[in-house]
């Protein structure tokens, strides 16, 4: 039996993008979602499992529509999904009344329940938020109940306000696998046994890394599961170091090389780090025409010249602090102390 397991979908939501990408950025989730189920009908997959937060928040009516075409299109996959904290099962919402195709089980109960697929010999079990949050150990003690030779449960949460739980509690849940949702960063949480598929797409600066699905097959022998790349783009968090020979064409250029070397596909927030020349300003704007930059971080400080200033000012406070200091290891605390003062004095303009 195979399986795709995917979870954090985030369909509707507007990630920061920046502005070369700001206006696809929407659609491209929606099209990472539509490709994964090319997958499924090209690997002829019998499950799709979706672990929650299919949608970024209550589905409109149409967006539901949309989605059960596509899902209504598989030949072979069946799907299987559960509601999360942010697409939450509403009292007056669309999720209880719509319909969806045959090939569609969704689990919107909020006690646990199954979707039975005797010829597969699978049982797929879970439940879905009817809030935003759940505080209370919900999984505890609900053992697989043994009715099929495959049996799965999904699983929305993690944190101590979405339905926290002990990874040893649900190791001895008995399940053949459990499919993960609610952290957004893929995770294996126990090898071929529980895994946090991650959001299929990053939905903001702080989602760094791969993204994509966990593809699986469960045998005689086991479960065997991989997590599959497949996010169109990545949010980089990429540091650029400075020293006191970096101008600011210097600069434009190791920024340049560096996002030709990572993918001037993905989306960056720069950290600009170490010690610049005290003379040099670093112009922010026109950066983004060499990739999509979210953001600049300038977490420099000037590489101060202790002996010119020294010999500049040897007649006020600055200078005299500089003598007093002099002569401490760089790295060392007494180092530190001489740098803070200097730059203080000198931010200030105390002491001339």
């Amino acid at each position: 039996m195979k399986f795709i397991h995917m979870a954090d979908v985030h369909l509707g939501a507007e990630p920061e993008a920046g502005r070369a990408y700001s206006e696809q950025r929407k659609q491209e989730i929606w099209d990472s979602f539509a490709a994964v189920l090319k997958v499924c009908e090209k690997e002829r997959i019998d499950f799709l499992l979706i672990a929650g937060d299919l949608f970024h928040r209550q589905p409109l009516i149409r967006e539901l529509k949309e989605v059960n075409y596509l899902f209504s299109k598989l030949t072979v996959t069946k799907v299987v999904f559960i509601a999360g904290n942010h697409d939450y099962v509403k009292p007056e919402g669309y999720y209880k009344t719509f319909v969806w195709a045959d090939n569609v089980y969704p689990l919107l109960n909020d006690k646990i329940t199954c979707a039975r697929f005797p010829k597969e010999n699978v049982g797929v079990y879970g439940l879905s938020y009817h809030q935003k949050e759940i505080r209370e150990n919900i999984y505890a003690g609900q053992y697989a109940p043994g009715q099929f030779p495959y049996e799965i449960l999904l699983v929305h949460g993690g944190d101590e306000t979405h339905a926290p739980f002990k990874k040893s509690e649900l190791m001895d849940l008995g399940y053949n696998y459990i499919a993960l949702g609610h952290i957004h960063k893929p995770w294996i949480l126990v090898e071929n046994f529980a895994a946090y598929a991650g959001a299929l797409e990053p939905i903001d600066r702080n989602d760094v890394g791969k993204h994509g699905f966990i593809k699986g097959e469960m045998t005689p022998k086991g479960t065997m599961v991989q997590f599959v790349p497949f996010a169109k783009r990545e949010y980089v968090h990429m540091e650029i170091a400075i020293d006191k020979d970096t101008t600011n064409m210097r600069l434009r250029e190791q920024i340049r090389k560096k996002i030709e070397e990572y993918g001037v596909h993905n989306l960056y927030k720069l950290i600009l780090r170490g010690h610049h020349d005290p003379d040099i300003i670093f112009e922010k704007a026109g950066l983004d025409q060499y990739g999509n930059i979210l953001e600049i971080v300038d977490d420099t400080n000037p590489a101060y010249d202790f002996e010119k200033l020294e010999e500049k000012n040897q007649k006020n406070l600055l200078g005299k602090y500089i003598a007093c200091m002099k002569g401490a290891k760089e790295g060392s605390k007494e180092y530190q102390a001489l740098y803070e003062g200097v730059h203080a004095l000198l931010e200030t303009k105390r002491g001339f």
